[in-house]
């Protein structure tokens, strides 16, 4: 029997072996098991805190978001008699922002009433009122304490932000409440639909991702949540590895562990790129909403919100203004989307399916004004001083208008059209078709002329392309230099100083354009006129500076001694100008925005405004960190910046600017052409100064005059210009005391009775300078038969100039003599077409004085510039 009981223990030992190993295997596998745990841990919670601190020293740097300082328009001013209605009127405050921010203002619109409370941050004070628009138009305007009020300034507008950092990166920052509840929904629908639910990471779908990324070879599975998103963007770069998912997982837990869902929701809302427009980066949606439509975030509609929802995934690739088809696809996926999730009925997304774009115009330079904002910005650094201002949160307050902006805008992109053409037929009129064109670039300026205020800025064709600013460029000023001779030339008079045998100087007065030499014994300079080889002779001051004669001009200079001529234009801002012969017809460089400022002299009584940009900067309160007040200097007495203007105005009606007038511009204006290399124009009505200047960057010759290349362009602005209700009541221009305006009479240089020709002109003279005698009394100038014969004696070759401005009694028909705007009488603008070339004297006619002489021809019909 102990054999059994032997082989029964050795029976129970020999079973109970793998019992045991199995027993210690699992006990060996819990332990690596627990051994993995606590190594996972502790590496878990190494990048854990590891990622904290990351997390850490990005939030405690600042802001989330720096405060970028914002730039607004001018404020627009409603007027008793305007065309506004009340509800127009509240759509402009809504869009500054009233009733969303009540510390920046209120708004009450009650029928065709509207009462407006400005708050403690508005831009203007807290005094409110009431606007009345009965029948489309402001009827009265009364302030809250009961006075009637003619006029009201509203909340400027917001033009844009400045640029972020080098990057040119623009973000318009917007609060979980003002981001609209559509909005919310599209982004959820289509990027995150649990999000308001799940810990931050959706690992089912993680997981998935993972494996298809690792199969595929290619990481471009997307299955990252909203706050993983939001983390990859604030933290890491954008190249696609495994560390750098888990990177993002670490950072995602730290997010969702600090900020609640909607504050999440609002960082992504305010960081996520959606694209570019021009040269700038938009992030953010409140700057996305701005860029594409044109209105704050909280105005977009169901469409509006699904198109930009549609954006955050390639937004380069369905950029809406360059692939619109691709847009409106996605667009229309987020909606499908929306439906899916309840956020919209299926009635509701085909309604919104319907919908176009609805996107603003394309034009930056239109919206944002980039080039006045880029001067804003580099004047307030000068001023302020401080390099970092974009991140002060500033409330920068300027000049600028938007309607006018706009207007400027699409005057230069039509314009520019024709410019090509212009270029591309003179390249196969030179038989270079085929070889490399060159493709001018424009400057427009329009500013204030009674002000300085610079209205509307642009300084290239296309801000997106090149960022170099031709308003401030240094140019040849060409034929816009002319008018500082003449109005030197009248300042010499005034001061009661004679120009050589000419007495003086009036607008009549003869001046030689036969080929002349005003070198130097060393250095001979002997100038032509832009047709080559025409020399009219004798011409009147008028007739020189209309059709832009530079021999005539430049001899006119010589006589007033270019030194003067120098100083006068010196003080009214064009600094590089010298005395000598070359400078008379605009040899020395300007910036296009300084003519403007030159220009001032003349439309503004003899002061000379600087323009300026910047009215006011303000902090995030509303308090005033510097306000800047506008230069004025008076540098020219206003008879001769009035008589100047006259000869000016004869550029316009029948000079080298009457291509103005044959373009529907009908306006009383006043203004000069200029071709130097370049093509200017500069003019003026009695309420808007626009300086046009287009040229190539290589500075060779576009070889097109300003009246063809210019002259449109201005004529286009101004015509956009005057259907605004701010500048649409445009006058005539008045003359100062010691001015007369008179009808003269072309031919005989006389004032105009009924026995005149058609051919005749308005010009103003100094009282006591104009003619005394009329065309029908052409005979009564002393001057006897052997004088007649051989044209000697008498006053023919300069200006009678009377000692009163009466003329005297006569049996004759009474001349037309007045002080009044150099308008016809029947208020429209003279006749812009050119006189005929005059035919050439017969020996009779000689001898009789019929028909004209060389002094009294008129230059071809197309004169130069």
């Amino acid at each position: 029997m102990p054999v059994k009981l032997k082989y029964g223990n050795n029976t129970t030992r020999t079973a109970a072996k793998p019992s045991l190993i199995h027993s210690r295997l699992v006990r060996g596998l819990f332990i690596a098991a627990i051994g993995v745990v606590a190594i996972g841990v502790i590496v878990f919670s190494y990048f854990y805190v590891h990622y904290q601190h990351v997390v850490d020293d990005r939030l405690n740097a600042g802001p989330i978001f720096s405060s970028v300082s914002q730039i607004y328009a001018a404020p627009r001013e409603v007027r008793s008699g305007q065309k506004f209605t009340a509800a127009s009127i509240a759509a402009d405050l809504r869009q500054a922002g009233y009733n969303n921010n009540p510390k920046l203002g209120t708004f009450q619109l009650n029928g065709d009433n509207i009462f407006i409370k400005p708050g403690p941050e508005s831009y203007h004070n807290t005094d409110g009122a009431t606007i009345n628009t009965t029948g489309g138009a402001v009827q009265s305007i009364t302030a809250e304490n009961g006075a009637a009020l003619t006029g009201y300034e509203l909340e400027p507008q917001l033009i844009t932000a400045l640029s972020e950092d080098k990057n040119r990166t623009k973000r318009s920052l917007v609060t979980y409440q003002e981001i609209p509840p559509r909005m919310v929904q599209a982004v959820v629908a289509i990027e995150d639909r649990d999000f308001f639910n799940h810990g931050g990471i959706n690992y089912l779908r993680t997981i998935k991702c993972g494996l298809q990324d690792v199969i595929s070879h290619h990481m471009s599975c997307g299955g990252s949540t909203l706050t993983q998103q939001l983390a990859r963007g604030f933290f890491l770069s954008p190249e696609k590895k495994i560390t750098r998912k888990l990177r993002e997982i670490m950072i995602t837990f730290q997010l969702e562990a600090r900020f609640n869902k909607q504050q999440i929701f609002e960082m992504y809302a305010n960081q996520m790129n959606l694209g570019h427009i021009g040269s700038y980066e938009i992030n953010g949606f409140g700057e996305a909403a701005r860029a594409f439509f044109g209105k704050p975030l909280g105005q977009l509609d169901t469409a509006q919100c699904a198109l930009l929802a549609g954006l955050l995934q390639n937004p380069s690739y369905r950029n809406p203004y360059r692939h619109p088809e691709r847009a409106m696809t996605r667009r229309n996926v987020v909606l499908d989307s929306m439906v899916e999730t309840g956020a919209l009925t299926a009635s509701e997304a085909t309604r919104a399916k319907a919908e176009p774009l609805g996107l603003a115009p394309p034009n930056i330079d239109a919206s944002e004004a980039p080039y006045f904002v880029d001067l804003v910005h580099d004047q307030l650094v000068k001023r302020i001083g401080d390099q970092d201002i974009s991140h002060q949160n500033l409330r920068i307050y300027t000049s600028l208008d938007p309607d006018l902006q706009r207007a400027a805008s699409d005057a230069v992109e039509t314009g520019m059209k024709n410019v090509d053409e212009l270029v591309n037929k003179l390249h196969k009129r030179k038989g270079q078709e085929g070889g490399p064109i060159t493709y001018p670039q424009v400057a427009l300026i329009a500013i204030n002329p009674h002000t300085g205020q610079i209205l509307a800025l642009v300084g290239g064709r296309n801000y997106g392309v090149s960022q170099l600013n031709h308003a401030i460029a240094e140019r040849p000023t060409g034929s816009t230099f002319k008018p500082f001779v003449y109005a030197a030339a009248y300042n010499t008079s005034l001061n009661g100083m004679s120009l050589g045998d000419s007495g003086v100087f009036t607008a009549l007065t003869k001046l030689n354009d036969d080929s002349q030499d005003f070198g130097t014994a060393d250095k001979p300079y002997t100038p032509g006129n832009f047709v080559k080889g025409e020399y009219p002779g004798m011409v009147t001051a008028a007739t020189a500076l209309a059709h832009s004669l530079n021999i005539a001009t430049i001899a006119l200079a010589q006589q007033i001694g270019y030194g003067n001529v120098a100083a006068l234009a010196r003080s009214a801002g064009i600094v590089n100008a010298r005395g000598t012969p070359s400078m008379a017809i605009g040899a020395y460089d300007a910036e296009p925005l300084d003519i403007a400022g030159a220009y001032t002299v003349f439309a503004n009584n003899g002061v000379h405004l600087t323009p300026w940009m910047l009215a006011s900067v303000r902090n995030s309160n509303g308090d005033i960190v510097s306000d800047f007040s506008p230069e004025a200097k008076q540098v020219l007495d206003p008879r001769a910046a009035y008589l100047t203007q006259s000869l000016m105005e004869g550029v316009i009606n029948y000079g080298t600017g009457a291509s103005v007038r044959s373009q529907g511009f009908t306006a009383p204006a006043a203004g000069k052409t200029g071709t130097e290399h370049d093509a200017w124009f500069a003019g003026y009505t009695s309420n808007l100064l626009c300086v046009v200047w287009i040229g190539n960057d290589d500075y060779t010759d576009i070889k097109i005059e300003g009246a063809h290349a210019a002259a449109p362009i201005w004529a286009g602005f101004m015509k956009r210009a005057i259907q605004l209700p701010q500048y649409s009541d445009v006058k005539p221009f008045s003359p100062p005391e010691g001015v007369t305006v008179a009808h003269i009479d072309r031919v005989s240089n006389l004032l105009v009775d009924p026995t005149c020709s058609d051919n005749t002109f308005y010009v103003a003279f100094l009282d006591g300078t104009a003619p005394v005698n009329s065309c029908s009394q052409m005979g009564d100038n002393q001057q006897n038969f052997l004088q007649k014969i051989f044209g000697i004696g008498g006053s023919k070759d300069k200006p009678v100039v009377p000692d009163s401005g009466h003329p005297p009694t006569t049996q004759s028909p009474a001349p037309i003599v007045r002080s009044a705007p150099n308008t016809p009488p029947d208020g429209n603008a003279p006749d812009a077409t050119q006189p005929a070339a005059p035919k050439k004297k017969n020996f009779i006619q000689k001898i009789f004085g019929g028909g004209k002489d060389k002094q009294q021809q008129q230059p071809p019909t197309t004169p130069p510039q």
